[in-house]
């Protein structure tokens, strides 16, 4: 038997891989790799896929330095900007995607931050969808406090998402405004808040496979329960607008690799995928559950009907 297999069967009775057994994997024949990577997610989380759907909250004029972000104020490649949007539009975004048959449903802010007033009027927001529909609510506003995580909560927010982004020694490379730490314990404030944790990040940035797993590794650490997999999308005018871009045998390669240190996780495609000249299909069939579905932050996305066609197409249930 070859190490892919062998180290699948030893998965599927709750065995956790190390860093050195995921960097083999990495080097192990695709396809085998891929196919052990679907038994997996079939042992641990059945057939249900799950779409979620994102609206931008708040965008642009933002003071970090992330390179691969166009809302980054430091940045040529500026995104459109508008403070936090009204209630009645926030919650008339969330219940149209319950309509299309979103499962979850993300409000994401641009800034370090959001005010007091700020989470006051997301708050509101939360209440007026609870009012109409049980749509599960997400939300994605930087290096919020305990207090005003507990705040979200309350008003109806299920899970936190912060992505990690990269691994921690490559992170300094990509961002200098703030820290892994002050990332770590945003998500950490969120789970004592009663929330479920969403983080991953961007692959493509000129990382390394180990980078890879180290970030999977600590995402395993903090019992993070929706991973989304960013694949790079150079944005004109980003300090990462000439960055090459990731093969897709790359990308199929991570998320299998991923599915073995997370397997009961919602390992999520989101940035990049309507690029692909099948939409992500094979990467759905390297070991993925999830998707995020119509438009990302800055960049165009794919309609819920397509993925859930697609998804019913591959044997899911949605």
């Amino acid at each position: 038997m070859n190490f892919t297999n062998e180290l699948k069967n030893r998965v599927l009775k709750g065995y956790r891989p190390g860093e050195e057994e995921a960097l083999r994997l990495a080097e192990e024949d695709p396809e085998i790799l891929a196919q052990a990577a679907v038994e997996i997610r079939e042992h641990f989380c059945g057939s249900r896929f799950h779409l979620c759907a994102i609206v931008s909250a708040k965008s642009g004029e933002c003071g970090e330095n992330c390179k691969f972000c166009a809302q980054s104020c430091r940045c040529n490649g500026r995104a459109e900007q508008y403070g936090m949007l009204p209630p009645d539009k926030m919650a008339e975004n969330a219940l149209t995607g319950a309509k299309a048959g979103i499962e979850r449903f993300a409000f994401v802010t641009s800034g370090r931050t959001l005010t007091d007033a700020e989470v006051d009027r997301l708050c509101d927001t939360c209440r007026r969808i609870r009012e109409q529909s049980g749509i599960g609510l997400c939300s994605s506003n930087g290096l919020l406090n305990r207090k005003q995580l507990e705040r979200l909560h309350k008003a109806g927010i299920s899970r936190y998402h912060c992505n990690l982004e990269t691994s921690r020694s490559f992170f300094p490379k990509i961002c200098t405004s703030h820290t892994y730490d002050e990332k770590i314990q945003t998500l950490k404030n969120a789970a004592q808040a009663g929330m479920q944790l969403c983080s991953g990040g961007i692959i493509g940035m000129g990382e390394t496979m180990r980078d890879r797993i180290e970030m999977a590794l600590t995402l395993r650490d903090l019992g993070v329960a929706s991973v989304p997999v960013n694949v790079l999308n150079p944005i004109p005018g980003t300090p990462l607008e000439k960055q090459p871009r990731l093969p897709y045998t790359q990308i199929q390669q991570t998320i299998s690799v991923f599915r073995f240190l997370l397997p009961s996780a919602e390992i999520r495609f989101a940035g990049r995928r309507i690029l692909l000249p099948d939409k992500g299909r094979q990467a759905i069939c390297s070991g993925l559950n999830a998707v995020i579905s119509g438009d990302m932050l800055t960049t165009r996305g794919i309609g819920a009907k397509d993925d859930a066609d697609m998804a019913k197409s591959l044997g899911f249930a949605v």
